[in-house]
């Protein structure tokens, strides 16, 4: 079975023929890392492990996903988009099978490291494929779909976690997620193949045949987007990841209830999952930067109010802004990297693209915890918002105000 991939097709494209194929194994794998998210600390401790080193093995999930970006460029070109998202979703269920069945910390710590790698291969696949599959015309309304569709496995993927855990303890949310990944797995060998649309060239005596791109001439052959358009994506990973802590330590700082800070939090994720698809049409009818510059100024502004909130309220608010801003940018940082990726050449683009991504989001917390260590955790904050504001200016610069 073979998925047209071509902007050709555009005319007759309809976006829920794909859905099932193209979306239900994000949906699941989403479910799955949802579902042991929030247990990955408290496995660490019932391993032996300190306060201090159960945090670091948290921050691996991380680091797995940030050093495999390359190598799932090689194996998503050595192997296709559909094979790697198989590959990925077993590797996945593997890592957690390790989590679920070890009795020590550092095999429980390698199973993480597998479960961050198996997030950079099948996130990968899974934007390539649909950037290949789904004509330009229609290309935000599927990756902000394919973005919403992963934040809200994330986010009921620990209310699944929770019934098992309930019912069989820790390891049963290392079960749900097993479940889920395997699932995801045989939907993904479902996936119909993808038709590649790539210039040919015809080889004379005059005109040598075009090489294969490699990992370094695409790097080398795009350095210019890297450092414009990249670089504000790198700050938007920065800020998305911060925002996440930001919440709940202004809610710590204010004194409020654990069930309050997470009644915030959860409200402002509702939000978030709202408007990923009005945000894709206006992408793709308006252009690009009439979503990516006011969700980035949004979360500027509401991220800098956010040290003037004095109770629960005013928090809920900017909380609320902060995931209104962060939704209507779901899919942004993939469609800006299906824009730019070359054909052939894409899978290695995508790789550069998300490591760059990856690094904002490590940096970004990374940064807000040595302000609120050096200054205060307001000041921290509040450099987080310029860092929006930053971003939105970067982005507002660089990106083309051509619609598509």
């Amino acid at each position: 079975m073979t998925a047209p991939a071509s902007s050709r097709d555009a005319a007759t494209f309809d976006l829920r023929a794909i859905a099932i194929p193209a979306f239900a194994p994000s949906l699941l794998f989403g479910l799955g890392e949802g579902a042991i998210l929030p247990i990955i600390a408290l496995s660490a401790r019932d391993l032996g492990g300190s306060v201090a080193e159960a945090a670091l093995v948290v921050t691996l999930l991380g680091i797995g996903s940030l050093v495999s970006n390359i190598p799932a460029s090689l194996i998503t070109m050595r192997w296709g988009e559909r094979w790697a998202i198989v590959g990925a979703a077993l590797w996945c269920a593997l890592g957690m099978a390790i989590c679920l069945l070890t009795h020590a910390l550092v095999p429980f710590a390698l199973g993480i490291v597998a479960v961050g790698m198996s997030a950079a291969v099948f996130g990968l696949a899974r934007q390539s494929y649909l950037t290949e599959a789904v004509p330009v015309a229609f290309r935000a309304r599927a990756l902000s779909t394919l973005g919403g569709v992963m934040r809200i496995g994330l986010f009921v993927g620990p209310f699944l976690a929770a019934a098992a855990i309930h019912r069989f303890g820790l390891g049963g949310a290392y079960g749900v997620g097993i479940a889920c990944l395997l699932f995801a797995a045989l939907l993904g060998v479902k996936i119909p193949d993808l038709v590649h649309h790539v210039e040919t060239v015809v080889e004379t005596a005059d005109v040598a045949p075009a090489r294969a791109p490699t990992l370094r001439s695409v790097t080398r052959d795009h350095r210019r987007v890297f450092l414009t358009v990249g670089i504000g994506v790198l700050l938007v990973s920065a800020v998305r990841a911060s925002r996440q802590a930001v919440i709940p330590l202004w809610a710590d700082h204010l004194g409020l209830e654990a069930s309050v800070a997470s009644l915030i939090y959860g409200l402002a994720g509702g939000i978030d999952m709202l408007v990923f698809y009005p945000a894709g049409k206006v992408m793709d009818r308006k252009g690009r930067i009439w979503v990516a510059v006011p969700s980035m100024a949004i979360m500027g502004a509401a991220l800098l109010l956010t040290p003037l909130a004095h109770g629960a309220i005013a928090l809920l608010i900017a909380a609320l802004a902060i995931g209104f801003g962060n939704g209507i940018g779901s899919g942004m940082v993939m469609t800006l990297g299906a824009d730019y990726s070359p054909s052939p050449g894409r899978a290695h683009f995508l790789g550069v693209w998300r490591l760059m991504s990856d690094i904002g989001s490590s940096a970004g917390p990374a940064l807000l915890s040595a302000l609120t260590a050096v200054v205060t955790l307001g000041a921290g904050i509040a450099v987080t918002g310029a860092m929006a504001f930053g971003a939105a200016g970067v982005l507002w610069y660089w990106i083309p105000r051509a619609r598509g």
